[in-house]
């Protein structure tokens, strides 16, 4: 069982950068991990969590992900931060119960290496927003 602990992500910028998330806390088996921004409005987060569906016994692992972004809103000389937009992810993998780590193995490889930018049917429409055609 892993522990919350620290997640460093690398992003997809022209020079890439490490963006840390440290543990902030477990609700109801829910796991969060946060990218302080100073601002707590403002945090990104990551949260993991398994659950089985008790009518199937299957097993689902969810990961989801939320980058706010922050603008600084003035009104009457009073700045205050406020977000602006907000990004959001959320992956969900399901397994039987009579699956095998291999097996589970093998699909988490092959969404990784789904997202990977040479993969065009899948970065362009979900990074670039273009639909398939």
């Amino acid at each position: 069982m892993p522990q919350l602990q620290n997640l460093v992500l690398l992003d997809r910028a022209a020079t890439p950068v490490s963006h840390t998330f440290t543990p902030r806390d477990i609700v109801s088996g829910v796991g969060t991990v946060i990218e302080s921004s100073g601002v707590p409005i403002g945090n990104s987060r990551v949260s993991v969590s398994l659950s089985q569906v008790a009518s199937s016994g299957r097993y689902k692992a969810t990961v989801k992900i939320a980058r706010p972004v922050v603008a600084t809103q003035v009104i009457n000389g009073v700045s205050t931060p406020v977000i602006v937009r907000t990004a959001y992810a959320d992956l969900t993998f399901t397994f039987e119960s009579s699956s095998s780590e291999q097996e589970r193995t093998d699909l988490v490889g092959m969404l990784a290496d789904a997202l990977g930018t040479s993969k065009t049917l899948i970065n362009d429409v979900v990074v670039k927003l273009q639909g398939v055609y």
